[in-house]
């Protein structure tokens, strides 16, 4: 019987760890995600001061009381004042795909490695998290410039950095996090084995 190669053993063991990482993950990740929480809040009263009246964080969500004031339906004219709701683990789901990656690539220090990926994701999970909320404001406000009181680019750059926060940044840093600190096993193993696995034309230089 043919044995595995180190590019299949590592793919599979991966995948397996993706989906048991992933099952734990979401019954932690409201404790795990406190952390982006906290970063996020702060982001917020700093970048839209102009918008967030307070913010209040638990467990798993995070409620942004804003000063953005819209007309409320059927209500003669009067306004009211916008509340969003955003779940913090939203953009986290990078961290089990991270550790699934380092407990793949076996080696030493990986619990040192792990600790080292959870706090570098940190920031870039309160940048998807920030800006999914200042989304929402926009999208309350109907994306009128004149409620929101911004101009035509800072709306334009929220609903870019939104896309790029929910669509990129979740996914690819985990990886590219993972191949920076697991480089000499993706170099030694990895890439030497997908060599090996081509066919002797193709592998010649």
């Amino acid at each position: 019987m043919r044995r595995l190669s180190p590019l299949t053993i590592f793919m599979l063991s991966a995948f397996g760890w993706i989906v048991a990482l992933t099952a734990l993950w979401s019954q932690v990740s409201a404790w795990t995600s406190y952390p982006v929480g906290v970063l996020s809040h702060m982001a917020l009263e700093q970048s839209a001061p102009m918008w967030v009246r307070q913010v209040h964080l638990s467990p798993g969500n995070m409620e942004v009381d804003t000063a953005i004031s819209v007309p409320v339906p059927d209500a003669g004219g009067r306004r009211g004042e916008i509340t969003i709701d955003v779940s913090t683990a939203r953009y986290a789901y990078g961290l089990p795909i991270f550790i699934a990656l380092v407990l793949a690539a076996r080696g030493r220090g990986r619990l040192g490695r792990v600790a080292a990926g959870y706090a570098l994701l940190l920031p870039f999970q309160a940048f998807s998290l920030t800006m999914s909320a200042l989304m929402q404001m926009v999208l309350a406000a109907q994306a009128d410039i004149r409620l929101l009181r911004v101009s035509q680019w800072q709306m334009e750059t929220i609903v870019y950095g939104y896309q790029l926060g929910s669509l990129v940044l979740p996914t690819l840093v985990p990886i590219l996090l993972w191949l920076w600190m697991d480089r000499k096993f993706v170099n030694d193993v990895l890439i030497r084995s997908w060599r090996e696995s081509l066919p002797p034309a193709a592998s010649s230089p």
